[in-house]
């Protein structure tokens, strides 16, 4: 005689493993979500002073130019791929060479990660890059309690502008003196 599991235990023994799958789940994004939470505010924590800014900016100048150039690499190499892929559906098939297209790729992933360093590295600073595009970084500074967003764009000189956390770019407004009396106070 053939004894058979009834299907029910079966049933009850992959929800429970369900259950469990999801509380451990949960519990992993919850952990993500809080740690999210803690390096935004570690972000806003850092503030410079006008002068600070500008003596940071031959450095981050040279790691923002080295991860727009990798940011144009890739767009090149997915521009590439992207034409080859679509005449191979055109055509139906295509010799395609192959090593030229892998040493491609590799460049692309280098440049990838040339670029997430070099932002990385300008994260770690507390400075924040705004638009790779252009090429605008935004330095977190207080004045008058209040903290505001010091504005630079690649090929200014130096730093001339800032607007409020929640205007950006099309809200920049000249440096006035205000800002700069309220950091001669906290020297």
């Amino acid at each position: 005689m053939i004894v058979r599991k009834r299907p029910r235990e079966k049933y009850f023994r992959r929800v429970s493993r369900y259950w469990a799958d999801l509380r451990e789940y949960r519990r992993r994004i919850h952990n993500r979500r809080k740690a999210q939470r803690k390096s935004e505010s570690i972000d806003m924590a850092r503030t410079f002073t006008v002068s600070e800014a500008q003596t940071l900016l031959p450095v981050l100048e040279s790691l923002l130019r080295s991860a727009m150039q990798s940011k144009a690499l890739i767009e090149e190499v997915d521009a590439e791929m992207q034409s080859l892929a679509s005449r191979i559906f055109i055509n139906g098939g295509t010799l395609v060479d192959v090593v030229s297209v892998a040493r491609r790729k590799a460049e692309r992933d280098k440049a990838e990660q040339r670029a997430k360093d070099a932002v990385a590295e300008i994260d770690a600073t507390g400075v924040q890059v705004k638009d790779l595009d252009i090429g605008l970084l935004d330095f977190p500074c207080v004045v008058e309690g209040e903290v505001i967003l010091l504005c630079w764009k690649l090929g200014e000189d130096k730093i001339t502008h800032w607007h409020g956390q929640e205007e950006g770019f099309a809200g920049r407004k000249p440096i006035d003196e205000r800002i700069l009396r309220s950091q001669k106070k906290s020297n």
